[in-house]
Formats: structure tokens, sequence, C-alpha cells
């Protein structure tokens, strides 16, 4: 069976994602208190989620190779991650989802998958 990242489109299909992602983080202000904690340039951030979710959806274990195991809980400790937040963070993840067409049922597998890993992110 093929891997989530070759059900998508593979790399094309990532980046579009992530770049979709980021661009309704910056644009929509219902996200403003998710886009708040991150870095002003988001350069590393696309980058950096490029890379993890290459490998998460099953494609090249790009983050792996560059930075070691993601350790995301230690790495989001800095932030108060609240259901408020991992909910923003879904909100945008599903909207990115629909506007670069990932089809149903493939964009229902994928909301499940990244609630787990985002409610795992919570610390407050």
């Amino acid at each position: 069976m093929d891997s989530i990242y070759d059900r998508i489109g593979g790399e094309a299909a990532v980046r579009r994602l992530v770049d979709r992602f980021y661009d309704l983080m910056g644009q929509d202000p219902a996200f403003r208190p998710l886009r708040e904690m991150h870095p002003e340039d988001l350069t590393d951030s696309r980058r950096k989620l490029f890379m993890f979710l290459s490998g998460w959806l099953g494609g090249p274990n790009l983050y792996v190779q560059a930075h070691g195991h993601p350790r995301l809980r230690l790495r989001h400790l800095p932030f108060a991650v609240d259901e408020a937040a991992r909910d923003q963070w879904m909100q945008c993840m599903t909207q990115a989802m629909v506007d670069v067409g990932i089809p149903e049922p493939l964009r229902d597998e994928l909301h499940k998958a990244f609630y787990r890993t985002a409610d795992f992110m919570r610390n407050q």
C-alpha cells in the first residue's frame, strides 16, 4: 500500500500544504494567537514543518536526517499549547487540506492523525 505521502502527491503536495497552512495563519485573524507563537520570519518554520511532515506522512525522513528525533512535546514546551491553540492549529490545517485539494476520505484520515498529534502537544 502506498504511504499517505504518496497518496497526497509526494513532495510537491506536502510543500503546498505547508505553504497554505502558514499563509492562512498569517492572513486569517482567527489564527492570530497561533501566528503570534511563531517567529516573524516563517522561513525556518515552513522548512521544518515540511521536513517533519515528509517523514511523518511516510515519505523521506528529512527532519530526522537533519535534526534527529523530533521530540515534538519538548520542542513545544516553551509555548502555552492549550485546547484553544490545538483547535486553532487544527482549523488552520483542516482549511489548508481543503484548499490544496486533498480528497476525502484521505482528508478525514489525515484529520484524525493530525488531531492525535496536536492533542498530544497540549501542555496547559
